[in-house]
């Protein structure tokens, strides 16, 4: 996973959760789950960068 990848998955993580605790503290239902939407998916997008990753690792320790 690039660098600038992981900093794009962070960013997008830390806007879900910004805008769920502004919708938590506005009582607006619909904020807070974009927000907590947001944050979902960034993370699913990291956990698979992070497959991908190992996946690649593991390659490289089978091919010496």
């Amino acid at each position: 996973m690039s660098a600038m990848d992981k900093m794009k998955n962070k960013a997008e993580q830390l806007k879900g959760a910004a805008k769920e605790r502004m919708g938590d503290r506005s009582d607006n239902e619909q904020m807070r789950s974009e927000g907590a939407s947001e944050q979902s998916h960034a993370k699913a997008k990291q956990a698979g960068q992070h497959v991908k990753e190992a996946g690649r690792n593991a390659k490289e320790t089978f091919d010496r």
